[in-house]
């Protein structure tokens, strides 16, 4: 008999950031590594990963990380983790692999910790087992994972959903999936995001009507624009270009090397004779194929339409596609983005999220999933936690108790002892790791709350320079701003700052000895109120003295 613990180090209660962790008796088994995309409240931050302190320190038990496939959300993490764990063993099947691959060597990473699976093939690990099983996303060999255990199996979903139309390497395995279920499934951990959706996703993931569509309909440039890597959907598009005489530019070199290697493996169809360099990007019936690189998501439109690429420019004779619904929280970015382009006159299409799903479970996908698994527990993971009581009910609307119903957050753990959920309250430690550009950890609170007061109010920096001897002032003090006030227009507001300073300096360099942090401190609060007083603002208040 075992003793189990299941918990999420990220993924529960929010959208990305997956990482789940599965302990059986000393053994560590780790479903996924991913990433969570920026808000606008998060000013220069590219994006959010799970702090993995808890991998640090148990490093020697874990059998390794299990990608279920080649989204950001669920791998984005692998570069950061691999840079401090760089022997911890990865698994994944081949798509995902060469995903993986492209991101360590553009890192400088070794890729010996990369161990290639296939589905169906058990892998052993003592008396445990990991069993990789297809199932359907928007990126070919996608996979659950069955870890069997002695108390039974413990299945995670990852995304997913059931679409009997397609074949090859976005095939769902149904006879597999119920092989596991007829086995006995303690715990099942399914996604949720589309939980309260009715119906199954399919056939609403499909987007052909609407391609087919704006090819026809628009004779002008068309900007394509996907979350990355859906292949998916840009298989949908190949099949509707190869209907015209339009050409395909790739904008991104990551989303290039993914598409011409998906092509080269024959993951997709498409001659890449259609494909053309970025030097016909301005080409009048061009498809220009857009994504965000571990950015958060229409960063790249937002530049082009900004004006601020060196190969694009939008006009009034392009269409920009959202070929993906709108993520939530992102829908402000997305209404400032489109009103942006209305400015320009380019035509927008949308995908109205009711109409056109993403490849996610919805209600009767998640029932199928449980009735094919009959799990003893449920766990509802991948989204926020309005989702994930979602999820909870539709477990509920077949039969399944509310004590058998995990509703956890990230550090949360369910300790199940003879295979019988134990109530313990465990907790594990659990933090966010902002990424901003090369830097990882460095980002915290407190800087998001200096760049938030800089946006808001801008900065006076107020300079002085003393003599070392003698400690009398020989320049300034002088008072520089940005993004507080319109100078020209405040030139008294200025000179008052600079004498309210000038007072405070001589008063306290009478003396030999000098506090130069007391001086900082009090010259930082009286100009402070005064400035506050004048404008209602509260600027950030650098002061900076030096003695020469």
């Amino acid at each position: 008999m075992s003793k189990i613990k299941i918990f999420a180090l990220g993924g529960l209660n929010e959208n990305g950031k997956n990482m789940y962790v599965v302990e059986v008796n000393r053994d560590i088994f780790i479903f996924d590594a991913g990433l969570k995309y920026a808000d606008d409240k998060m000013l220069g931050v590219d994006y959010i990963i799970p702090s993995f302190e808890y991998l640090k320190k148990n490093i020697r038990r874990i059998k390794g990380i299990f990608i279920t496939h080649g989204h950001d959300e669920h791998l984005g993490a692998l570069t950061n983790i691999v840079k401090e764990l760089p022997n911890i063993k990865i698994y994944a099947t081949a798509f995902t692999l060469e995903i993986i691959k492209e991101d360590f060597l553009a890192e400088g990473l070794s890729l010996d910790n990369l161990i290639l699976i296939k589905p169906h093939r058990k892998l052993e690990f003592g008396e445990n087992a990991i069993f990789p099983v297809s199932l359907t996303h928007t990126v070919p060999d996608t996979v659950g994972y069955a870890l069997y255990t002695s108390d039974g199996v413990i299945f995670y979903t990852g995304n997913f959903v059931f679409d009997m139309a397609v074949h090859g390497p976005y095939k769902t395995d149904i006879g597999k999936l119920a092989y596991i279920g007829k086995q006995g499934v303690l715990c099942l951990l399914s996604e949720s995001l589309y939980a309260d959706k009715k119906g199954f996703t399919s056939p609403n993931h499909r987007t052909r009507a609407v391609i087919s569509e704006t090819l026809n309909k628009n004779e002008g440039r068309i900007l394509y624009n996907i979350y990355q890597a859906q292949l998916y959907r840009i298989q949908e598009l190949f099949n509707e270009i190869k209907l015209t005489d339009r050409k395909v530019v790739i904008m991104g070199k990551r989303l290039e090397t993914m598409i011409l290697k998906a092509i080269d493996l024959k993951y997709l169809d498409f001659d890449r004779k259609k494909i053309a360099s970025i030097h016909h990007v301005n080409d009048e019936k061009v498809v220009v194929i857009i994504s965000d690189e571990m950015e958060r998501p229409f960063s790249n439109l937002w530049r082009i339409a900004r004006g601020y690429d060196k190969f694009v420019t939008i006009n009034e004779e392009d269409t920009i596609v959202f070929a993906s619904p709108i993520l939530d929280g992102m829908e402000s970015s997305a209404t400032k983005l489109m009103d942006r382009l209305a400015k320009i006159g380019a035509n927008v299409v949308t995908l109205p999220e009711k109409k056109y799903l993403s490849h996610h479970a919805s209600s009767e996908d998640l029932m199928l999933m449980l009735d094919l698994m009959k799990p003893k527990y449920y766990f509802p993971v991948i989204g926020e936690y309005r989702h994930q009581v979602a999820n909870a009910d539709v477990a509920k609307a077949i039969g399944m108790r509310d004590e058998n119903i995990l509703l956890n957050l990230n550090g949360e753990v369910a300790y199940f002892e003879n295979g019988k959920l134990i109530p313990k309250n465990m907790k594990v430690p659990i933090d966010d790791i902002l990424i901003d550009g090369l830097s990882a950890g460095d980002v915290g609170e407190l800087v998001l709350k200096d760049r938030e007061l800089l946006s808001d109010n801008g900065i006076v920096i107020i300079t002085a320079t003393l003599d070392k001897v003698t400690k009398k002032l020989l320049s300034g003090p002088e008072v520089l701003t940005r993004g507080f006030i319109f100078v020209k227009e405040n030139t008294e507001l200025i000179r008052e700052t600079a004498k309210i300073s000038l007072d405070l300096i001589k008063e306290h360099t009478k003396s030999s000895q000098i506090d130069f942090a007391k001086i900082k401190n009090e010259v930082r609060d009286k100009v402070g109120k005064y400035l506050y007083k004048e404008t209602e603002c509260k600027p950030m208040i650098l002061i900076v003295i030096e003695e020469v």
